[in-house]
């Protein structure tokens, strides 16, 4: 019966995502499944909730841009949104072109640039909440255990839940590839594996606050790469970098044309670029599947009872198939990025080697 909870739970999770998938791309029974996917994996400067007839259900998020010419602008994103090419302060939402989506100045001359944007957009403000989520989860976590004594039996629940995972990353992986020093790096790696592992499962909620594809975004996986990058760099023993720029390989591979350092040294920026496309190309593709698979039932909508029918049935089936599998790779992906991580910082603390 738990079972049969759960599924009819998800089912009306994706009855209450559809509206949502819709949105305006439909237009006299034809649906451009293109648009309705790019659209919802991009960012955006509003938040559509839903549709109800002719209304839509939107946040509007506030642009801060700033302008060589007048400075600091900051409104509502309603103001540009409202009709295409509406203009407001100088600034309108492009069209067309390499700025599509994005905010431009128009010039006195017609011509349009793009100012120094730092607006909360869709993206921005899922970060933040989902921020406030890994937040909330660690410090209540943290707040049993400082409650609780040496001699308290183990946690059960949610506690014990995360107490689980926690021991999970911390033995199984961070102290295995690591070694001895893996304290110093463990608040950064579960950090990082709890931060990605929330922010794919809130991804996957069709309902607002959840539904952004934060770590489906190359901004956001850039910045975890590079975190990554500087933990293994900046703290790396003198041995690993003695190994990469002086290797121990025959001479006529270090001299006169350094070789072996130079791929050594390439090596070094291969890695977190590896990290970021990873995790980057797998949540955006995971979502892009499942939107098209949606888009299924309003695709065949206009094509007869019996295969409208029987293809939304499909539709529906397989994106719940696809949404469990989607649950499982957030924590795959997580898991793998903390993995990898840890094991590229353990191979920069080699230490010497004594014949």
């Amino acid at each position: 019966m738990k079972q049969m909870k759960y599924i009819w739970t998800l089912c009306f999770c994706l009855l209450l995502a559809i509206p949502i998938k819709a949105g305006n791309h439909h237009e006299a029974g034809k649906v451009d499944a293109k648009e309705i996917v790019f659209h919802h994996i991009q960012d955006a400067y509003e938040w559509h909730i839903t549709s109800w007839g002719d209304k839509h259900i939107t946040i509007s998020l506030p642009i801060i841009v700033y302008s060589g010419e007048t400075g600091w602008h900051c409104f509502s994103s309603s103001r540009l949104l409202h009709s295409e090419g509406e203009m407001y302060e100088g600034f309108k939402l492009a069209t067309e072109g390499n700025y599509e989506g994005k905010v431009v100045e128009v010039k006195a001359n017609g011509e349009e640039v793009r100012p120094f944007d730092i607006s909360i957009t869709k993206t921005v403000l899922s970060l933040f909440i989902n921020c406030l989520v890994v937040m909330g989860v660690i410090l209540y976590t943290a707040r049993w255990y400082k409650r609780s004594s040496a001699e308290a039996p183990a946690p059960k629940g949610f506690i014990g839940f995360m107490e689980m995972f926690i021991m999970m990353i911390e033995e199984d992986v961070i102290k295995s590839c690591i070694g001895k020093d893996y304290k110093k790096y463990s608040p950064y790696l579960l950090t990082a594996f709890f931060f990605i592992f929330i922010n794919n499962v809130m991804g996957l909620i069709p309902v607002f606050p959840g539904g952004g594809n934060v770590t489906g975004n190359i901004a956001i996986t850039l910045v975890l790469a590079l975190c990554t990058f500087i933990a293994v760099n900046v703290f790396g023993t003198k041995e690993y970098w003695k190994e990469i720029l002086w290797p121990e390989v025959p001479m006529w591979l270090k001299c006169p044309v350094p070789i072996m350092p130079a791929i050594e040294l390439f090596g070094i920026f291969t890695k977190p670029f590896a990290l970021m496309i990873r995790l980057f190309a797998n949540i955006m593709a995971g979502h892009s599947i499942i939107l098209a698979l949606t888009s299924i039932v309003f695709v065949t909508a206009s094509m007869g009872a019996v295969i409208s029918t029987s293809m939304s049935i499909v539709s529906v089936l397989f994106s719940i198939f696809m949404n469990c599998v989607e649950v499982l790779v957030a924590f795959i992906q997580a898991y793998v990025f903390t993995m990898l991580s840890a094991v590229f910082i353990g191979m920069s603390r080699v230490e010497a080697h004594h014949h």
